[in-house]
């Protein structure tokens, strides 16, 4: 619990710092000077055309996606940006038709004259981190555009991101994510929430306090020579672009975040998805942590502030250990009658996490929106807690796995369909099983202590138990699906 409540104030000083930063940039613009260096240049540059634009290559890695691979395609060729200044790098791993599909339609672009290569590997050696190597290699921009194959980046996306680097110590330059299907379900709705903080209060807050921010591992555009000198693309974690972005900083380079920049991408819309996702992310935040943790406290030209910050980024999964445990040994707690004084720290952090989440909620709805979402996000959260300790705990102890993508289904609106998706999971997850026995174990809890009259955890044992009640329902009608 001390834990979590030492996450909640580094938090809690990120909305600080965002509320700072905001009211910065509303003061330069009543004082008339909201453009930076950057955007004037990038008007010079449009509109007089005596700055040349650099070279810019756009590696765009795919593996197995074939509803997607055409749209990501066209989009990246219609980007507003000089053609002979621009390449682009389509780095197949498919095993599938994708290969087909993304062959004819290179093809008819290449007749029309663009810059645009297909790139095949004997084997998925080091999955994407590998594929991103393999393609810099042969690379020609000065700086490198990355984009997953659910993303529709708008066509003034290079004019917008490349002035940054006029400043030689800008090393990345990375955009907000949007959503393109977020009204989709309950499911997407939770997972464009829990986004929206990030790319909101955490980046903004942590960029404006100085400390280490990450490359999201699409919508950004890295300096060529920033990967280069921070030792390339590494595949020993399942998270590459928070470890290149770690070392990158370290070795100096500045890190842009542009909040008002919107590169929108598909959400995962089913339960095994989100799940598959949701591993990658913990498990290589571990993996990130055991290998770039005490380089950070070893680093005598960082501040405290920055270490603790850093530490709790990297950290931020262990998490779902902490309230996995939390969980378990509180319905032994109630039959031991143990007094429930510790719930303070609950508390407090709940009403942080809720100022957290209503600053970057309120730009979107209102109060009582948020009234009823924010605590279904927590309830889904916990109920994705043991899937989640499990990755967390492989990546500290070193388990290596392969790197699972999240298959994109191509689905925007409520009427488009996923379950005939050649991509779906068939089978439901062996831990499933275990979230459902939670389900009864957690109820168990909450009836006894309505029972014996402890009330002081009922409401944590409701979410428990609602969570992992919908976690564990949606995995298995997920899975069970047919065409």
């Amino acid at each position: 619990m001390l834990f979590i409540f030492g996450y909640s104030l580094t938090q809690l000083s990120l909305v600080i710092l965002y509320w700072k930063e905001k009211g910065g940039r509303q003061e330069g613009i009543k004082g008339g000077k909201a453009a930076t260096a950057a955007t004037v240049a990038a008007a010079e540059e449009s509109t007089s055309g005596l700055v040349p634009w650099p070279k810019v290559t756009v590696q765009l890695p795919v593996y197995n996606e074939r509803y997607v691979v055409e749209r990501l395609i066209d989009t990246i060729v219609a980007f507003d940006y000089p053609r002979g200044q621009l390449e682009v790098q389509i780095l197949d791993d498919s095993t599938d038709d994708t290969t087909e599909i993304i062959a004819r339609k290179i093809a008819k672009y290449q007749a029309a004259g663009y810059t645009i290569e297909h790139i095949r590997r004997s084997d998925r050696t080091g999955f994407k981190a590998g594929a991103l190597a393999y393609g810099l290699d042969r690379a020609q921009g000065e700086f490198i555009a990355i984009f997953d194959a659910d993303f529709l980046p708008p066509a003034d996306f290079l004019k917008r991101t490349v002035p940054y680097f006029q400043n030689s110590k800008v090393g990345v330059v990375q955009t907000r994510w949007g959503h393109l299907n977020e009204d989709y379900s309950l499911i997407t709705r939770m997972q464009s929430f829990g986004l929206d903080a990030h790319f909101t209060i955490e980046q903004v807050g942590r960029s404006a306090g100085g400390h280490f921010i990450n490359f999201n591992g699409t919508g950004g555009i890295w300096r060529k020579a920033t990967i280069e000198d921070a030792g390339g693309w590494s595949a020993d974690t399942l998270t590459e672009d928070l470890d290149l972005s770690y070392r990158a900083q370290q070795r100096g380079w500045r890190f842009v975040y542009l909040e008002d920049l919107v590169s929108p991408a598909e959400l995962p819309v089913t339960m095994p998805a989100v799940k598959s996702q949701q591993y990658r992310w913990t498990k290589g935040a571990a993996e990130c942590a055991r290998k770039n943790l005490l380089h950070v406290w070893r680093d005598r030209s960082l501040p405290l502030t920055t270490k603790l910050h850093a530490s709790f980024h990297l950290l931020n999964s262990a998490i779902f250990i902490c309230t996995l445990l939390i969980a378990l040994l509180s319905v032994p707690m109630l039959w031991l009658g143990v007094p429930w004084g510790w719930l303070a720290f609950f508390q407090v952090t709940m009403v942080i996490l809720a100022l957290f989440y209503w600053t970057a909620f309120q730009k979107k709805s209102g109060i009582g929106s948020f009234i009823i979402l924010f605590p279904t996000f927590l309830a889904i959260m916990l109920g994705l807690s043991l899937h989640n300790a499990v990755a967390v705990i492989e990546g500290f102890l070193g388990r290596k796995s392969p790197f699972v993508r999240t298959p994109k289904f191509n689905v925007r609106t409520r009427t488009d369909r996923w379950q005939s998706n050649a991509y779906n999971a068939r089978r439901i997850p062996p831990l499933t099983w275990i979230e459902m026995l939670l389900v009864l174990y957690f109820a168990t809890g909450l009836v006894y202590g309505l029972a014996t009259g402890q009330f002081g955890a009922v409401g944590f044992h409701l979410l428990l138990m609602l969570g992992y009640s919908f976690v564990a329902f949606y995995s298995v009608r997920h899975s069970l699906v047919r065409p």
